[in-house]
């Protein structure tokens, strides 16, 4: 059956037709979190398919309920009104040894130059993004190999490479539908003004405290804003100091120990007894990358409320501004028990990724406040 010829690859942001005139293409259907395997049927049980589930499926477990890192759902097809069909979705993995005989193998070959094939046949490559191919807003991508067990292989020992692209792109959505209903640029620019920092704030979060402080003889900064909504309350609060020339002591053990401190001290519970602080008993995981040249730790959690029932997702960053020597810690936390957890991670992960810092920074003069 011939259903393709052949093409050039196109791995690039977008099609040279679309030029300068913008995308009038229609927007990519399905939900975030979701990914389209488009592979034979014969092969959903081989082991590029458990691979693919241990990669792209594999379970997050620093949210209360353990769910995978996108719900993944098997497709073939047969026909080419099957595959036009495949090919509207946001998310779409497209799996098969490069030289099969089924369908899949054959859209593969025909997206691919032949050089492109050369290169896969001498496991030179094996995973070819596609962005915004036949759709707007689409993340696709080709993971093929010479064989079934050569291409599982490639796919495990290249896990983060691949989950990082997909993430990428979903932080993305994120911040269009986080602030595309809007959002409070006038606190933001009120912030960066007052402190040298910002992130991008939603419509209907709410400031709570901002304060200067000394402890241990020295300043220290802490503000926190709210999103109360029934039964899904959010949080954020972030706390900073300036003249910091040695991070040295820098690790997962000093940022934690400093964000359960702080949060004895300023998320306290209902309780006078109470007070937020990481739940160790279950997995804490960290991260550190760069971010507009920024030294950033990324950590990843559950908390606890000390003396009460109550628990959930946390996001922190840790970051590190080498220009004005500042050290940030900024923090998102939630309590929503009847709510899906991931979506909400993503989110928070996707809003401290708009933080920024004023170069420029010379420090500003506030209400201090001692405490000991």
């Amino acid at each position: 059956m011939n259903l393709f010829s052949k093409v050039t690859v196109l791995l690039v942001i977008a099609a040279a037709w679309l030029g300068c005139e913008g995308d009038y293409r229609q927007k990519a259907r399905g939900g975030f979190g979701e990914a389209i395997v488009v592979m034979d049927s014969t092969q959903w049980e081989s082991e590029t398919a458990d691979a693919i589930r241990e990669t792209f499926g594999q379970g997050i477990y620093t949210i209360p309920t353990p769910q995978p890192l996108f719900n993944l759902r098997f497709r073939d097809f047969r026909n080419n009104d099957q595959l036009d069909q495949l090919k509207r979705f946001k998310n779409i993995i497209i799996a098969a040894p490069i030289d099969d005989s089924t369908n899949t193998s054959q859209w593969i070959r025909a997206l691919l130059s032949d050089e492109v094939e050369a290169q896969v046949r001498n496991g030179e490559s094996f995973a070819f993004p596609l962005q915004d191919k036949w759709y707007q807003d689409q993340w696709s991508m080709i993971l093929t190999a010479p064989s079934d067990t050569a291409l599982a292989e490639q796919i495990r020992n290249s896990e983060k490479t691949l989950t990082d692209n997909i993430l990428s792109k979903e932080f993305q959505r994120w911040k269009e539908e986080i602030y595309g209903q809007g959002e409070q640029t006038m606190l933001a620019d009120s912030i960066w003004t007052e402190h040298g920092w910002k992130i991008r704030i939603q419509h209907d979060w709410m400031k709570n405290i901002d304060t200067t402080y000394t402890k241990n003889g020295e300043e220290q900064h802490f503000l926190t804003m709210r999103r109360p909504l029934p039964e899904n309350n959010r949080w954020f609060w972030a706390w900073w100091k300036e003249d910091v020339r040695d991070i040295s002591y820098l690790d997962d053990d000093w940022i934690n120990a400093k964000r359960d401190s702080l949060m004895e001290q300023w998320i306290r519970g209902t309780r006078d007894s109470s007070y937020v602080t990481t739940e160790y008993a279950r997995p804490v995981e960290s991260e550190s990358f760069r971010m507009n040249g920024h030294l950033v730790h990324e950590t990843l959690g559950t908390w606890r409320m000390t003396h009460d029932a109550m628990g959930g997702p946390f996001v922190n960053f840790t970051i590190y501004d080498s220009e004005t020597d500042r050290l940030f810690i900024l923090e998102f936390g939630q309590f929503a028990p009847k709510y899906d957890k991931r979506r909400f991670v993503r989110q928070f992960r996707t809003m401290l990724r708009t933080f920024s810092s004023d170069s420029t920074w010379q420090g500003g003069s506030g209400a201090l406040t001692e405490q000991n």
